[in-house]
């Protein structure tokens, strides 16, 4: 019976055939090594259609301190079904970008901060926005902004 591996490598040698010992040895490392070969570009061409589609279905997301953002957090509220119940929370404001993927969001001025990874993160694009957090940069000091009493 031929397998589709025999008939891209090539059938065996028939096993009735007399060989020696080094001339086996030699015969299955160079159809061990061909089958290796084929096996590593098939994987390579496997990769690479995976990045591309990785590459192509990804979006580029970066939010800056004061943006509004929804939080996933899927919760489980017995008797109800997954998959009615809402999964995301209502809109958070980044407060600092730690790193490109983590980020650290506030719900209200008196609520306990979350560090949260940008997957779980989506934009908010409601009408009512938090608007309690202010990004402001202070203006730098100079000589002429010192107020003096004369």
């Amino acid at each position: 019976m031929k397998l589709p591996t025999d008939l891209i490598l090539g059938h065996p040698v028939e096993e009735n055939q007399e060989r020696s010992l080094p001339e086996f040895v030699e015969d299955l490392r160079e159809r061990m090594d061909r089958i290796h070969r084929f096996a590593r570009e098939k994987l390579k061409i496997h990769s690479d259609k995976m990045k591309q589609h990785l590459d192509t279905t990804s979006t580029e997301t970066a939010f800056k301190p004061g943006d509004a953002v929804w939080l996933n957090a899927p919760k489980r509220t017995k008797g109800k079904s997954p998959k009615l119940q809402s999964n995301w929370e209502v809109p958070y404001t980044i407060i600092k970008k730690i790193n490109d993927l983590v980020y650290r969001i506030q719900l209200s001025p008196r609520s306990k901060p979350k560090v949260v990874h940008l997957e779980r993160l989506a934009k908010y694009t409601g009408h009512n926005p938090p608007d309690w957090f202010v990004v402001e940069d202070p203006p730098p000091r100079t000589e002429d902004s010192v107020i003096r009493d004369e």
